[in-house]
């Protein structure tokens, strides 16, 4: 793109001046802006350590943001509303691509080529820069198209993600438009500079010479073709000028934010909550701007207000209140509204209510944890941690929980575990099948960690024996805690009682620090979950692994035989504390795959990664839902969908939510919920 020979026709100022003037005067306002409504509200936020491990978090950074990675995982699969196959990161990824690619044209060519002209070919060489001019200007169709596309996808064919208010505002289309005047007014150039006759390697290209050619062929004089050269050579360039200085006060600040975001993502597993200093934290939780972590406001300017997230959220779907990305737009839009608020105080009361104000109080309570939102986000925002330290406030701070939660809550604090109107004691499940405590063998190899459910709940019993079956068949020396065992403290942590969690963890650490423990097994993703990746901010370091992992293992080696023909069709459904929050995915489909007659049908397109949850998580096994349809039907839904006899799970949350949805669908004579477990155990036949 050669630059004119003078400013605006007149050969006393140089080029070069007017660039640079106009672009100094342009990211001078720009940075005030960002600084002003961006970074100095940001930096009221909390500490938290994001600065660790600085080539782990360039190297995965580099794959969000230039390799796209986020954006294009679902592209050639079903999406699971309109069951047509997802293409919308390759329109998104295509325009990126081509974002740097002009980027880096306009440092060589317009910043480097308005000082000196014969800059391009010094570094390029004359071929290059014919070859890069050709790319350009191929580019520029490309994504003109796109552009094309994407503005009939919102507003035309507009998708279910694409169908929330916060998508649908004018400024996507302010954006659009910026984007396409910028590749118009580049075949603008290239024709007219073609048209005036000039030469060089610029003027080789296909799509602006074949323009340029036609505009002589109309009678066109050179004159005149490179006077309207150089005014959209200088449109081009206040086009570019123009979007730096609207982008910090539009959604597009994500452009910015997203990559910085991408850096700064939590290297922690996906299934730990960060713990609260309660001795020395000023506030529990965050019920204002400056009680969150500057990363967690920071998700706000890096959201791409995409929809991924709420398209995906199974509360959302269901008809609740909650979208994780209202919650996080949300909390900006609140920030930005009431300003910074000075100094650190702990006192502090904010102009403007967050709860109940920018974020209802309803949507916090109707997260269910999952962890489906931030598995969706293109720009690795994390809802979820954002959600919980809302919770903590409500819990901590004011004692706000819904009246069923609470009850679980007082059963955690009194019997050590949440199920309230048990009759059963930790090891009435064990009778008659001679299991040993730690206590009575503590050189055991294994210490299977039972869990409140397996132990108290009376269908999920049943899971706890298939477990003492199969280490038995496989001659596992193990042995339970017994009267020892109490809750870890999951539901505590995840419906916002920080404290209880910790006084919990804190005693199960102790006394599974008392014992020679080598590896812990348990049957519950849960209690995996927390004994595995939070346990360690206790002082709790254990091999921790669930069921599947350890009885797939077992099959490999030889160990577990299933001999027994299960004549059974099953639609396996994955928690998403196993799957998605710790990516155990193929153990417990080796599990069944193992087991003779058994046929498994994935519950496709909602499987694995883009698994829909029993609607259990988050304390939701106790607490009720606010509206809408319940999550464990839907998902029931799903399962009869596969025309599958039975579906099978690998938690018992999930086993209870599947069996009161199939019961509640009519379907309990011809349907059921089983875990994989079970049926493992029943194909080995009689003890």
């Amino acid at each position: 793109m050669v630059p004119p020979d003078s400013l605006f026709g007149f050969g006393v100022i140089p080029v070069w001046v007017g660039v640079y003037a106009l672009t100094v005067l342009t990211f001078a306002a720009a940075g005030y802006v960002a600084y002003r409504r961006v970074f100095r509200l940001i930096l009221q936020g909390l500490p938290v350590a994001r600065f660790d491990r600085p080539l782990t978090r360039l190297a995965g950074a580099a794959g969000i943001v230039m390799g796209q990675r986020k954006v294009l995982q679902r592209v050639g699969r079903t999406d699971p509303r309109s069951r047509r196959i997802d293409l919308a990161g390759i329109g998104h990824a295509a325009i990126f691509w081509g974002f740097l690619s002009f980027t880096l044209s306009y440092l060589i060519f317009i910043f480097g080529g308005s000082i000196w002209h014969p800059l391009g070919e010094t570094i390029l060489t004359g071929t290059g820069v014919l070859v890069y001019s050709v790319y350009l200007d191929i580019l520029a169709v490309v994504i003109l198209a796109a552009l094309v596309w994407a503005l009939f996808r919102r507003w035309v064919a507009q998708p279910h993600r694409l169908s929330f208010d916060l998508t649908r505002k004018g400024e996507s289309v302010i954006i659009v438009g910026l984007t396409a005047g910028l590749m118009v007014a580049t075949l603008l150039v290239h024709s007219f500079y073609v048209a005036a006759g000039a030469g060089g390697p610029e003027a080789g290209v296909f799509v602006g010479g074949a323009i340029g050619n036609w505009f002589r062929g109309l009678g066109m004089s050179g004159a005149t073709a490179g006077i309207l050269q150089a005014v959209f050579w200088w449109v081009h360039l206040l086009i570019v000028l123009g979007f730096a200085l609207y982008v910090p006060f539009s959604k597009h600040i994500h452009m910015v934010a997203a990559p910085v975001n991408a850096f700064f993502r939590s290297l922690e597993p996906r299934g730990a909550l960060a713990s609260i200093d309660l001795e020395n934290a000023e506030r529990f939780g965050a019920s204002r701007v400056q009680d969150f972590t500057w990363k967690e406001l920071l998700d706000g300017y890096a959201c791409a207000v995409c929809g991924r997230c709420t398209d995906a959220c199974p509360a959302h779907t269901t008809g609740k209140v909650l979208s994780p990305m209202h919650i996080v737009e949300n909390l900006k839009e609140h920030m930005i509204a009431i300003g910074h608020q000075g100094p650190r105080d702990a006192e502090h009361v904010e102009p403007m209510p967050l709860i109940d104000g920018a974020i209802p109080e309803q949507a916090i309570w109707d997260c269910v944890s999952c962890g489906a939102c931030m598995e969706e986000c293109p720009v690795v925002v994390e809802h979820v941690p954002t959600i919980i330290d809302l919770r903590r406030s409500l819990v901590l701070e004011e004692s706000r929980i819904p009246e069923t939660g609470m009850n679980a809550l007082l059963s955690m604090e009194q019997r050590g575990h949440p199920w309230r109107g048990t009759t059963f004691a930790r090891t009435d499940w064990a009778a008659g099948l001679d299991v040993p405590t730690i206590a009575e063998k503590p050189d055991a190899e294994v210490l299977f960690w039972v869990g409140c459910t397996a132990a108290l709940e009376q269908r999920s019993q049943g899971i706890a024996r298939s477990m003492v079956k199969v280490l038995k068949s496989a001659g596992v020396d193990f042995a339970i805690l017994g009267d020892e065992e109490s809750c870890t403290g999951d539901p505590a942590r995840r419906m916002g009682n920080e404290y209880l969690f910790q006084i919990m963890a804190q005693q199960n650490v102790a006394v599974l620090n008392g014992y020679n423990i080598k590896t812990i097994v348990t049957t519950c993703p849960h209690c995996f979950n927390t004994i595995r990746n939070e346990y360690p901010q206790f002082g709790g370091e254990y091999e921790v692994l669930h069921y599947s992992q350890f009885v797939d293992r077992l099959i490999r080696e030889g160990r577990i035989k299933p001999v027994k023909m299960m004549d059974v069709s099953v639609a396996y459904h994955d928690s998403c504390f196993l799957g998605r929050h710790n990516g155990v995915y193929d153990a417990p489909r080796n599990v069944a795959k193992a087991i003779p007659g058994l046929r498994l049908v994935e519950m496709a397109p909602r499987c694995r990664e883009r698994g829909f949850c029993c609607g259990a998580g988050g304390g939701h096994m106790w607490i009720e839902e606010s509206q809408g349809e319940r999550i464990n039907h839907a998902r029931t839904d799903h399962f009869l969908e596969t025309n599958a006899d039975t579906v099978g799970v690998s938690c018992p949350f999930c086993l209870q939510m599947m069996t009161e949805g199939i019961q509640a669908k009519g379907q309990a004579d011809t349907k059921e919920a089983r875990d994989v477990l079970e049926i493992l155990a029943d194909s080995l036949g009689d003890d």
